[in-house]
């Protein structure tokens, strides 16, 4: 996805799936820690008013909407993690099999340590 575009200014934009099926609307948008890149969108599809996480990498921004190249029943089957709260790289690695993405570009999954340590935090103002 492009890489220059706010992450916030994903929020509110409907997705639709690779046959230009709606999904439903971008509810929230979670960077990668280590880059701060965007990386994955919860699109609230609307069935059980259920978020559901869709890769932004193929994704496209396309007339002021999110084009993803995945079949909607397939989006709509994704894990769900709720929203609001950081992905693990345990969830992370779920989303990347869900979607046959290549794992090489998955996050390592760190060594277990003491702290609670964050991944795939949401982007907020002070992105």
């Amino acid at each position: 996805m492009q890489t220059d575009i706010d992450p916030r200014s994903l929020i509110g934009r409907k997705a639709f799936d690779r046959n230009g099926h709606k999904i439903g609307t971008v509810d929230e948008v979670y960077l990668d820690d280590a880059t701060g890149v965007p990386e994955w969108a919860a699109v609230r599809t609307g069935l059980f008013s259920r978020d559901a996480f869709v890769p932004l990498e193929p994704s496209k921004l396309v007339d002021d909407t999110l084009h993803v190249p995945y079949e909607r029943s397939l989006i709509r089957d994704a894990p769900d993690f709720g929203v609001g709260r950081h992905l693990s790289p345990e969830q992370e690695l779920q989303l990347y099999h869900h979607y046959g993405l290549d794992l090489s570009e998955a996050p390592e999954t760190p060594a277990p340590s003491s702290g609670d340590r964050s991944f795939g935090r949401v982007a907020g103002p002070e992105d």
